[in-house]
């Protein structure tokens, strides 16, 4: 997907293994925008160094998204282990500062719909954190639901709110 507007060339692609050290740097730079750098977060998971070997999983999908040229975010779908049947993650859905309040974020997320369908999930959760309000909103006017508790196992206890919508 590519589109231009406003003077401004948006990409969205999937991950290439040079991607790694940028997209790692801003998922950690964001967290700590937001003191949500803490123990149980993907913050200090070490599978953020390498998300390009990660996504190489069947039934996941990561993608960047490229501003003028300049990676600004990403976010990905993935078959996190113990969900529900034809259930998948919404994970590492981060963006830099000046690529926030623009749709950005939620072009993200749709791309990410789109894949997860076509790869025959039903349902999308997520774990997220209240910290990271302006994420919270977009999942909310996505569509997502609360949840009383955690599903799968995902291992990031540090993340204490979750969601979950039909696809």
């Amino acid at each position: 997907m590519s589109e231009s507007g406003t003077n401004r060339s948006v990409t969205l692609r999937p991950i290439r293994k040079d991607d790694n050290p940028v997209i790692a740097t801003i998922i950690r730079a964001v967290l700590t925008e937001f003191k949500a750098n803490k123990p149980g977060t993907v913050y200090f998971d070490p599978t953020t160094d390498d998300l390009f070997s990660l996504f190489v999983t069947p039934d996941s999908a990561y993608f960047i998204l490229e501003v003028d040229g300049k990676r600004v975010g990403g976010s990905g779908v993935f078959p996190t282990s113990g969900l529900p049947d034809s259930t998948c993650e919404l994970v590492k859905l981060y963006l830099l500062p000046e690529a926030r309040g623009k749709g950005l974020g939620k072009k993200l997320i749709e791309k990410c719909f789109e894949i997860a369908r076509e790869l025959g999930f039903k349902q999308m959760y997520l774990e997220t954190m209240p910290e990271l309000k302006m994420a919270v909103g977009l999942y909310e006017h996505c569509g997502f639901e609360y949840l009383t508790g955690p599903l799968g196992q995902s291992g990031h206890f540090g993340c204490d709110l979750w969601m979950l919508k039909k696809l």
